[in-house]
């Protein structure tokens, strides 16, 4: 097997020494190639080459989240083709690593690159489903182009905080659960749109959802981690289904102080509920539309602001070694 690794030097959780030891290992069972990324995008780059060549069977991915989603998008620049295209394995080496966790990936490097191994040589995998976003035809953002996400995407007030936080990682802090949390918090008391939402959620066959002023979009469940703990936005979103999305209407103190409080209790059973919340299951397109530019984020990186996004659900886009 000829397999191309693509490895995230300053991945949080990876010293070089722990990437040393996975990159002997992988090596000692396979025909490796490693290859250290040297600016955004260029995991991207490096997956829209292994999906390009001939003889490359098995790209695999050490880093967060953002090196997972690169490496897709590269691997998908034409689209999916099961048949054709490298397998994905994932070795987790960021702060939170949500879509390894998801697929029953180990959270350790090390266990994760052993269970990998052990995948191979029992030839075990499986297909999973992901999210396309574009612009939306007839806006301002149509000419934004499409991106695929893996596990989740967010227009609005967790896209704001997720801004806020690459804003103090360019400035040297870490990527800890606590930024993110102080940042959940200035977010909110900074949020302009907090009681009336500039969202518009329109679903082939369905009225229209108006007045939102938070909306998540899951691929999968759970949504994200605090710590070790599971936050489970939509807990029937899977990634053998299309997309989940789960919208609240209001951000007061009350309404943020209820549903905070839901999500951090939630289950695989239940997600955040109430009279201003709403939530649709499996849909294959849909399209989100603001009055105002609101930010946007794809995979927990943080995209920019946007007016309007139509999704899609695409089943059975990219085999996964696990």
């Amino acid at each position: 097997m000829r397999a191309l690794l693509v490895v995230n030097p300053t991945a949080t959780t990876t010293s070089a020494r722990v990437r040393d030891v996975l990159i002997h290992a992988l090596a000692s069972e396979m025909k490796l190639e490693a290859v250290m990324t040297e600016y955004r995008g260029h995991a991207r780059d490096l997956g829209r080459r292994a999906a390009d060549s001939d003889d490359i069977d098995l790209v695999v991915a050490l880093g967060g989240d953002g090196t997972v989603n690169e490496v897709v998008n590269g691997l998908l620049h034409r689209g999916p083709d099961i048949d054709s295209l490298p397998s994905l394995a994932v070795v987790p080496g960021g702060s939170t690593n949500v879509f390894a966790r998801a697929l029953g990936i180990p959270n350790d490097a090390v266990e994760a690159t052993g269970a990998i191994l052990d995948a191979l040589a029992d030839r075990s995998g499986r297909t999973v489903g992901l999210g396309l976003a574009a612009g939306t035809p007839g806006t301002a953002d149509e000419a934004v182009p499409e991106r695929w996400f893996t596990f989740c995407a967010g227009l609005g007030f967790d896209a704001g905080v997720l801004g806020r936080v690459e804003q103090k990682r360019e400035r040297g802090k870490r990527s800890t659960h606590p930024l993110y949390v102080r940042q959940v918090v200035r977010q909110f008391l900074e949020e302009p749109h907090r009681r009336d939402g500039l969202i518009t959620l329109d679903v082939p066959g369905r009225d229209p959802v108006t007045d939102l002023a938070l909306s998540i979009i899951c691929n999968t469940a759970p949504w994200t981690y605090l710590g070790n703990r599971p936050m489970y936005a939509a807990p029937k979103a899977s990634f053998d289904t299309g997309l989940d999305i789960l919208g609240l209407k209001r951000l007061t103190t009350a309404a943020v102080a209820r549903y905070a409080t839901q999500l951090l209790t939630s289950s695989p059973e239940k997600g955040p509920h109430g009279k201003h919340a709403v939530s649709f299951h499996d849909l294959g397109d849909f399209t989100l539309h603001s009055k105002a530019p609101l930010p946007f984020q794809m995979d927990g990186d943080h995209l920019g602001l946007r007016t309007s996004v139509t999704f899609t659900g695409v089943r059975r886009a990219l085999r996964v070694i696990v």
